[in-house]
């Protein structure tokens, strides 16, 4: 049986560069060689695309010697692989960019297309989606860094009046809690929104749960399921860039310890919003459970949730039945899978005509 050609695209030019080496390393440990042939494509920091020998491993070490530059060919269906499995994290990667560079190109891909993964990167503009169509989402106010240095006063007047303390200010385009700060303080809410606003031009600042924080790993195009769901047991204030990837303080749990309606109220909700935006392939939701009321709230989709040894998506996968390999075969048969559906939509242009 011929191998099938995967490019794992990873680095990128975000903040979470490193991070998405780690997933990278996870992928590519977990993919069978007997079925796979393995293109390791890395992106630098100032965006340089580049593959070879070892590719992962230089990129570790920021040592690129030997590494030669990707040429892409701008016809449509000539790359030289089947299937790219971009394991980017946050801006440039998970937010559309790469997923709309991918389908100019005719390249099928793993995880979601340009539209989910654009709206879910944007928290601002996912969280207008679902409280739209009446998802319950934490109250938020939203504004831009421009703004915020034109109308400091006014909108440090709206937070106190709407959000109140304690609250959480967050970059609206970043992952992994970066740039992330939660404020106790009133004193302390500038430098808070000041460090956001070194990340993204749009800034959200959110009431302050005392909540549980549930997780819920989703797979599936058009058949969605929601695996066992994850509770994630914060050692600090929140849980954070350190937290996650540095000190380990915070611990998870697979399943979490929640009632059976509570699960499956959850799991209802996180496969609700996984289609009202279109996400196919995997993503992660996050949710908030109240620890006073009870209430449900659904705070984010992330649309390519980290792969590392310790990162809950695969966990909650094992706990679905799926194993790290069998995980990924199945990520890239819904890539290879949705690729070909959307070729029955696709009309091009040839010798003056337009045809399918």
């Amino acid at each position: 049986m011929k191998k099938l050609k995967v490019a794992v695209i990873f680095g990128g030019q975000s903040s979470e560069h490193e991070v998405s080496l780690v997933s990278a390393s996870g992928v590519i440990g977990a993919m069978d060689p007997e079925k796979y042939q393995i293109v390791e494509i890395g992106i630098k920091h100032d965006g340089e695309w580049l593959t070879g020998e070892g590719c992962l491993e230089k990129f570790k070490s920021a040592n690129y010697g030997g590494l030669q530059t990707v040429a892409f060919d701008s016809r449509p269906g000539s790359a030289d692989f089947d299937i790219a499995f971009p394991v980017l994290h946050g801006p440039f990667g998970e937010d559309g960019t790469v997923q709309g560079l991918l389908e100019m190109f005719g390249i099928p891909y793993v995880g979601c297309g340009v539209l989910a993964s654009s709206t879910a990167m944007d928290k601002l503009q996912c969280k207008a989606i679902l409280k739209a169509a009446d998802v319950p989402v934490v109250p938020y106010v939203g504004f831009t860094r421009k703004a915020w240095k034109f109308e400091s006063e006014k909108i440090m007047e709206d937070i106190e009046e709407n959000i109140g303390l304690p609250c959480f200010v967050k970059p609206a385009n970043m992952g992994s809690s970066v740039g992330i700060t939660k404020v106790k303080k009133v004193e302390d809410l500038k430098g808070a929104v000041d460090l956001a606003a070194e990340f993204d031009s749009r800034i959200m600042v959110e009431v302050g749960l005392n909540a549980r924080e549930i997780e819920c790993a989703v797979i599936g195009n058009d058949n969605v399921e929601a695996a066992p769901l994850g509770e994630i047991v914060v050692g600090g204030e929140f849980y954070d860039y350190e937290d996650k990837y540095v000190n380990g303080v915070s611990h998870t749990q697979v399943p979490a310890d929640l009632d059976e309606d509570v699960s499956n109220q959850i799991k209802n909700l996180c496969i609700r919003a996984y289609k009202l935006l279109d996400c196919s392939g995997l993503a992660r939701v996050d949710i908030f459970v109240d620890r006073e009321s009870g209430k449900v709230y659904l705070n984010e989709l992330n649309t390519m949730p980290g792969f590392t040894s310790i990162s809950m998506y695969p966990k909650m996968m094992r706990a679905h039945g799926l194993k790290y390999s069998e995980l990924i075969d199945r990520l890239i048969e819904l890539g290879l899978g949705r690729s070909e559906e959307k070729k029955k939509n696709q009309i091009r242009f040839d010798g003056g005509e337009w045809f399918k």
